[in-house]
């Protein structure tokens, strides 16, 4: 869709729910995780107010296959670190939902926060709602983590598509079916590491200060029950093998193949 004005922008936020709810939501229970003090510097998950329960689980069982020490936490317990706390952690790691109840639960300050960690070294990975609240909006308290581009909806929005199957393409040239539910665009800044169909960037890096940026528009951790429905030409498992190279690349703020 590209950048898209405000006026439209709010429009979508009032016609359609706002980007990648997951599945089945109110059945998935996320599992609360205490950093190991005497590890290394964890992954830091979100699972507060907006977040979808589907994609936190979803997240936490490709955190645990590659047995990433991690901490989750939500929106009062965000709002309640300070600068110095957040660049405690090796990674900020912001799921899927909705991206105006997760940026509403939050306030300013922590906003600020954030984009002031990331620019002094916490590496970020955006799902999807959490590539989006990486933008720029005063709206939904995004986090300007990308050069103020405030970010649009992929194409298949505007056919009031919700979810599907969506063909990727990587730099390398390797296309991959991805799920994709309401995700959205990143063209107009960072490096592109994959494709949508339409030719805008599903998946992009970037750097904010010395902290590395991850964004994705679709979700590789998704589980095969997610496909119900749908017609898919990569497994679930090399989709999910996916995911767990992004979480690697971001946790490690390393550079991913890109165009």
């Amino acid at each position: 869709m590209g950048k898209i004005c405000c006026v439209c922008f709010l429009f979508l936020f009032s016609t359609i729910l706002t980007a990648c709810r997951g599945v089945n939501g109110n059945s998935c229970v996320p599992v609360e995780h205490q950093a190991n003090p005497g590890g290394p510097k964890p992954v830091l998950l979100f699972t507060g107010t907006g977040t979808s329960p589907c994609d936190v689980v979803a997240i936490e069982a490709t955190l645990d296959s590659i047995h990433l020490n991690y901490a989750t936490l939500n929106s009062a317990q965000l709002n309640a670190l300070t600068e110095s706390q957040l660049a405690g952690y090796r990674l900020l790691l912001m799921p899927g939902g909705n991206f105006i109840d997760i940026g509403k639960g939050l306030t300013a300050t922590t906003a600020a926060n954030i984009h002031n960690a990331v620019h002094n070294g916490l590496n970020y990975l955006g799902i999807c709602a959490g590539g989006f609240l990486a933008g720029k909006s005063a709206y939904y308290n995004g986090f300007d983590l990308a050069s103020s581009v405030t970010f649009g909806f992929y194409s298949a929005e505007e056919k009031n598509i919700r979810k599907a199957a969506v063909p990727i393409t990587l730099a390398s040239g390797t296309k991959m079916d991805q799920y994709w539910q309401d995700g959205p665009q990143f063209t107009g800044w960072g490096s592109v590491i994959a494709k949508y169909p339409d030719g805008n960037a599903a998946i992009v890096e970037g750097m904010l200060g010395t902290g590395r940026i991850i964004l994705t528009g679709i979700h590789a951790e998704a589980p095969e029950n997610w496909r119900a429905g749908m017609s898919f030409g990569t497994s679930a498992g090399d989709d999910n093998a996916y995911a767990e190279k992004l979480i690697r690349a971001a946790m490690q703020g390393s550079s991913l193949p890109h165009y």
